[in-house]
């Protein structure tokens, strides 16, 4: 067990590791904090463990591995993007490709932490509210610890992801409103029935699994890190887990000098954390009714905006939206150029990245790695406002002459 205590991000009051979440005395989040003097990481004791987000169990708060469910989340590939850098003139682009996940999108690593800890809690139960991807992953977690689920969805998300989150047999409550009125309605549950809400009341230890995106990027980067970041953000959690599994690297002498810029992509329809990067304010405004293609970052009121904030003005990175037709640009251009398909969600890092290049804000030379973080399979409609038609031929050979004659 190599966990001390959990931390108040505001007031600095430390707790016991238990089943808590919140700040007794000024109601702020609770970070893990880990005894780094007795973990012992090595580059090579990484190397030789399996390829999953559990490769770096010491850096995860979990006391016991027999608690762990694992599905085969992780050790996503960091794709080397040639062709797209190029049609952009940059030198050292890379898509960290978490479209692969079991689930379908980077919530397996969250997820799949917080049912474990469930376990290792004693809990009977878990869910989570979500605009479908984590329901997903908290499904599949759930189904693969035999434990029942209840998920809080808003009742208008696509249904490919309500279609999924049926198939793994857990309990769906749609919900008539936001994300946000679905958040409430989930933490009242998990209170009055003692179920694990992964992202309320386990969201401390929740979090935690999200650093693993930066473990990886490092390893994968030949044990150095990228000069800058761009994320997709909703809460602002993974963005600001991100940063910390940076500095844990750091910490432990697996990276040096980390000097990330980490930039924040939301979609114009529901940007609350990067309006407030914009306009330098201290405080998060937020949007009650989202509008927006990206449906799993329509999150009006981020629970980790402020400090998601905090996360990119001190790393020096940047603020910026994208509207719906930026966003259905970039999931052709990435699907068209390297062969990744991509949500809105996910594709808002590489509509965001296009305009950082069309406003002189990227180094052609600098690493830069984007985030895509959901798979295209979850709105499979979303890149077009109007499908192409398709011209049905006859099985004629003269017909190819017209399509594809030389």
């Amino acid at each position: 067990m190599v966990i001390k205590y959990l931390l108040c991000r505001k007031c600095s009051t430390e707790f016991r590791a238990d089943l808590k979440y919140v700040c007794d005395e000024c109601f702020n989040p609770l970070d893990v904090i880990y005894d780094f003097d007795k973990i012992k990481l090595t580059k090579d004791i990484i190397k030789n463990r399996e390829k999953n987000l559990w490769r770096y169990f010491e850096l995860l708060p979990l006391k016991n591995k027999n608690n762990i469910v694992d599905i085969g989340a992780g050790y996503t590939p960091l794709h080397k993007a040639d062709k797209l850098a190029k049609k952009l003139g940059l030198n050292n682009l890379y898509i960290k490709n978490d479209t692969v996940n079991p689930s379908f999108s980077f919530k397996d690593r969250p997820a799949g932490v917080a049912v474990s800890k469930s376990l290792e809690l004693g809990l009977e139960a878990v869910g989570s509210p979500s605009t479908g991807n984590l329901a997903s992953a908290t499904a599949a977690h759930a189904a693969r610890a035999g434990i029942p689920c209840y998920i809080f969805i808003p009742y208008d998300i696509e249904q490919a992801k309500i279609s999924q989150v049926q198939t793994y047999g857990a309990n769906i409550i749609p919900v008539n409103g936001t994300y946000d009125d679905a958040n409430r309605l989930a933490s009242y549950a998990g209170d009055k029935y003692n179920i694990g809400i992964v992202n309320i009341n386990l969201r401390t230890y929740y979090v935690e699994g999200s650093k693993t995106l930066a473990f990886e990027v490092c390893e994968q980067l030949d044990w150095n890190a990228p000069d800058h970041v761009i994320v997709p953000t909703g809460s602002g959690a993974m963005l600001c887990a991100i940063e910390r599994g940076l500095k844990e690297f750091d910490r432990i002498n697996l990276i040096k000098n980390n000097k990330t810029r980490i930039t924040s992509a939301q979609p114009k329809g529901c940007s609350p954390i990067v309006d407030a990067i914009k306009n330098k304010s201290n405080s998060i405004h937020p949007v009650k009714k989202p509008n927006t293609l990206a449906k799993s970052l329509a999150i009006g009121e981020p629970g980790d905006g402020i400090f998601a904030v905090e996360t990119v003005n001190n790393s020096g990175g940047y603020g910026e939206n994208a509207n719906d037709e930026e966003i259905r640009e970039a999931i052709r251009l990435l699907a068209s150029t390297e062969g990744i398909f991509a949500e809105p969600g996910g594709a808002v890092s590489i509509a965001v990245l296009l305009k950082l290049v069309n406003d002189g804000k990227i180094d052609a030379n600098e690493k830069i790695v984007c985030y895509v973080t959901g798979n295209g399979l979850k709105a499979p409609e979303a890149a077009f406002i109007h499908q192409p038609e398709l011209k049905v031929v006859e099985p004629k050979r003269e017909v190819l002459q017209d399509i594809i004659g030389r």
